[in-house]
């Protein structure tokens, strides 16, 4: 499978998680993407996930005037965005954790045994 296609499904989150400490502007937070080793991201991706991000309110803005450039826009995460990145994580770890098991079954799992809870 193509990671850019995991990718897709994951970029908003990611986003989030990359400026929930540090406001940064666009090109900043793909750096900051590809240094935690998501080196597949596009920039164009990037761009348009942070300004579907600030439509929906996850995200806000400000500009920083530059001495050495064009002004950069910044984007800061907002209340909505903190609780959507508290949503999207925890719905990650489930994910991640049946991903898991399914790939790599425990060894009750693999013996036919049933967990408490489990259906049939």
């Amino acid at each position: 499978m193509e990671t850019t296609q995991l990718l897709k499904g994951v970029l908003d989150v990611a986003v989030l998680a990359t400026i929930r400490d540090d406001d940064g502007y666009g090109y900043d937070v793909v750096r900051r993407l590809r240094a935690a080793g998501i080196d597949e991201v596009g920039d164009a991706s990037v761009y348009g996930t942070l300004r579907r991000l600030y439509a929906s309110g996850a995200l806000s803005t400000y500009v920083v005037p530059s001495d050495d450039g064009p002004h950069r826009k910044y984007y800061s995460i907002t209340g909505e965005g903190r609780t959507q990145l508290d949503e999207q994580r925890a719905t990650w770890r489930r994910f991640a954790d049946t991903m898991t098991e399914l790939l790599d079954p425990s060894p009750a799992r693999r013996a036919g045994v049933r967990t408490i809870g489990e259906k049939k």
